[in-house]
């Protein structure tokens, strides 16, 4: 008679599932890696928001460096970001960038802040004609990933 392996049918099953699993991680690396990244369009479809929606964003420059709120308009501006008012803050002496959410679903501040490299996003709702996102550029913008 023939004689069977130690662990027959469990360790085809096993071999299986590993195949699988190896199988899956490739195809996920490999939507990660050749998925179109570009302009917030599909940086807001991975974290919920529609594709097609259109965010107001202000800023407004708390750095005290000249130029930057012009910069990170003009950045947000290539990303698909429809920027509607650039200017100073209120004081010129904040230390950090933040995103605020003035809409109840911060889901658009969160893509804002995603596409900047990730300053904290502040819920701060209320009705504003003027945008859906402000951004407050502190003092730490050198921290904001302008040229990705």
């Amino acid at each position: 008679m023939a004689r069977r392996a130690k662990g027959g049918v469990a360790g085809r099953i096993a071999l299986a599932g590993l195949a699988l699993l190896v199988a899956a991680l490739v195809v996920s690396w490999a939507y990660a890696a050749f998925w179109p990244k570009t302009g917030p369009a599909s940086r807001m479809t991975m974290v919920g928001t529609p594709a097609r929606r259109v965010i107001r964003v202000q800023v407004l420059n708390g750095s005290g460096e000249g130029g930057i709120g012009s910069r990170v308009a003009s950045f947000l501006r290539q990303g698909g970001f429809q920027v509607v008012e650039v200017r100073n803050a209120d004081r010129d002496d904040y230390f950090a960038t933040m995103v605020v959410a003035r809409r109840g679903d911060p889901v658009s501040a969160r893509a804002v802040a995603h596409y900047l490299g990730g300053p904290p996003v502040i819920r701060q709702a209320w009705n504003s004609d003027v945008a859906d996102v402000t951004v407050v550029l502190g003092s730490d913008r050198s921290r904001l990933h302008l040229d990705d």
